[in-house]
C-alpha cells in the first residue's frame, strides 16, 4: 500500500494509474488504513471467543482460514511508525487474538513489504514502517515476535515477502544509505512514481531470493508467501524499462513478454526449490526444530481470459495475469511448483466482468488432480465501503462465496484481506461468515 489512500496493493503504482486500472478492471483501490476499533473484539455474533483449547481432534476435517496483515505503509501494524517496542507488540497481539476470535488458524503476516525487514537481515536494512527511519533498528524482533506468539495461539503464521518493490516513492536518495538497491543503481527500474527490482537480471533473481529465504532459514515460519506483483500493473504512458537486460538476456524467445514470464517462472521454480532444499534440513538457525515450509502465492485473480485463451476463464476483465504481470499462474500449479495457491477473487457474485461464481470453479478445475491446494482470496476490506456496489453493502456477500464453495472440494479454505478489516468488520460481513461457516476452530490443511 502506498501513502496514497487511493492506491491499493494490488495496483501499488501512482494514484492516477490506480484510478485508471480500477476503471478498467471494475477494482476498486484498498483504502490505507483500517477503520478504527478494538481490534480485540470478543467472539463473532456475541458468541463466547474460542482460543486453542477448541483445537479439533486430528481425525476432523481440514480448512484454511487465514487474513493478511499487511505492513506496507502501516495499513493493518504498525499503526504508525515510532511507536515504542512494547506499543507495538500489544498491538500485534490484539491483531494476533483477533484471528483467534474469529476461529482463524493462519496470519499471512507482511514482512519484506519495500525491500526491507521485520528481523535483523544481513541482506537488507530495517522495514521504515517500524521507526519511520529506514535502517534504523527497532530495539526488537518483531518476526521471532510474530511467530512465537502465533504459535502459541495455534496460528500458523506465513511470512508474505514482495520481491521487487522497492519503493514507493521515485527518489533512490530517501532509501537507507546502504540499501542495496543504492549499491546497485543497475538493478533499478523507475515506473510510474515507484522503484522496482528488475526481474530480468539473474544477479537480482539470486539476491531476492537470499533476502527472502534468509527469513525462512532462521525463523520457525510455516508458509512463503508471494502475492501479485511481479512485473508492474501497466500504467497508461508508463514503460518498464528492461531494453538492457532483454538485448542481454532475451535471446530464443518469442518476444519480450515470452521472456518476461520466464523470468517470472524461474524465480518461482527457483525459490521453490530451495524451500524444500530447506525443509530437508532439521532445525532453524536459531536450533528449533524446523516445520515444513510450505510456498504459495495469492495472484490477481484472472489468469486469462477466455476470449483471449479458450483455457481461461469467462471473464471481460481485460487485465490477466498471463497478459498484464507475466506470471503464467496456471503454469505454476500445472508446474507442481506451489504448495497452494490463494487467487485474489475479489469481486462480488454476479459482477459482470469478474464473476466470482465464475472464477471460483476455474480455479477448483484448474486444481483438481494436483498436489496444489487453493485458497480463495476475498475482499473483505470492500464489505460496507461506500463507493463499493451494492452487493458490498450486503453484511452476507462473502458468507455466500463460501456457501457457494461448499460444492466445490478443491476449495480448502479462504484467506482474508486484512486483518485491519476482521477487526473493524463495518457492517458484520465476517461476522456472518463465523457466524454461518466457522462455529469450531478447525485446523489448517497441511
Amino acid at each position: 500500500m502506498s501513502p496514497s489512500s487511493n492506491v491499493s496493493r494490488r495496483t501499488l503504482t501512482t494514484a492516477a494509474g490506480a484510478a485508471a486500472l480500477a476503471a478498467a478492471a471494475g477494482l476498486a483501490a484498498r483504502p490505507a488504513h483500517a477503520a478504527d476499533g478494538d481490534p480485540a473484539a470478543t467472539g463473532p455474533a456475541g458468541e463466547p471467543a474460542t482460543g486453542p483449547a477448541d483445537e479439533p481432534a486430528a481425525s476432523e476435517a481440514t480448512e484454511f482460514r487465514g487474513m493478511w496483515l499487511t505492513t506496507v505503509s502501516n495499513r493493518d501494524w504498525p499503526s504508525r511508525p515510532g511507536l515504542s517496542p512494547g506499543a507495538q507488540q500489544q498491538e500485534l497481539l490484539a491483531l494476533l487474538d483477533t484471528a483467534v476470535d474469529h476461529r482463524l488458524n493462519a496470519v499471512v503476516l507482511q514482512v519484506r513489504a519495500t525491500a526491507d525487514a521485520l528481523w535483523p537481515s544481513p541482506y537488507e536494512p530495517w522495514a521504515a514502517v517500524l521507526t519511520g527511519d529506514q535502517g534504523r533498528d527497532p530495539g526488537w524482533d518483531p518476526l521471532d515476535f510474530a511467530v512465537r506468539e502465533a504459535h502459541a495461539r495455534d496460528l500458523e503464521l506465513h511470512a508474505w515477502f514482495n520481491p521487487y518493490r522497492i519503493a514507493t516513492r521515485p527518489d533512490p536518495s530517501l532509501l537507507a544509505p546502504d540499501h542495496p538497491a543504492r549499491q546497485h543503481p543497475d538493478w533499478v527500474v523507475p515506473y510510474a512514481g515507484s522503484l522496482l527490482y528488475n526481474p530480468g537480471l539473474p544477479e537480482v533473481r539470486r539476491f531476492v531470493q537470499d533476502a527472502m529465504l534468509d527469513a525462512v532459514a532462521r525463523y520457525d515460519v510455516d508458509g512463503v508467501h508471494f502475492d501479485d506483483y511481479f512485473y508492474p500493473y501497466p500504467v497508461a504512458g508508463h514503460d518498464f524499462d528492461d531494453d538492457d537486460a532483454y538485448r542481454r538476456y532475451g535471446d530464443g524467445f518469442t518476444d519480450r513478454a515470452a521472456w518476461r514470464r520466464d523470468n517470472v517462472d524461474r524465480l518461482v521454480r527457483e525459490t521453490a526449490g530451495r524451500i524444500a532444499e530447506l525443509n530437508r534440513s532439521q532445525t532453524t538457525g536459531s536450533g528449533r526444530p524446523r516445520r515444513p515450509v510450505r510456498f504459495g502465492i495469492s495472484p490477481f485473480g484472472v489468469w486469462r481470459d477466455r476470449s483471449v485463451d479458450p483455457l481461461g476463464s469467462d471473464t471481460h476483465g481485460g487485465l490477466s495475469s498471463f497478459d498484464d504481470l507475466c506470471a503464467d499462474t496456471r503454469g505454476w500449479v500445472l508446474s507442481g511448483w506451489l504448495d497452494y495457491i490463494a487467487p485474489q477473487l475479489y469481486w462480488s457474485i454476479g459482477f459482470a466482468t469478474c464473476d466470482y461464481a465464475e472464477l471460483a470453479p476455474w480455479w477448483a478445475e484448474l486444481v483438481r488432480g494436483t498436489d496444489t491446494l487453493l485458497f480463495l482470496g476475498e475482499a473483505l476490506y470492500k464489505a460496507g465501503d461506500p463507493d463499493q456496489s451494492a452487493p458490498w453493502q450486503d453484511p452476507a456477500e462473502l458468507s455466500r462465496h463460501l456457501t457457494l464453495t461448499q460444492d466445490l472440494p478443491e476449495v480448502r479454505g479462504n484467506l482474508f484481506f486484512t486483518a485491519g478489516d476482521v477487526a473493524a468488520d463495518r457492517i458484520g460481513a465476517m461476522r456472518q461468515v463465523v457466524t454461518d461457516h466457522y462455529r469450531t476452530r478447525v485446523r489448517p490443511p497441511r
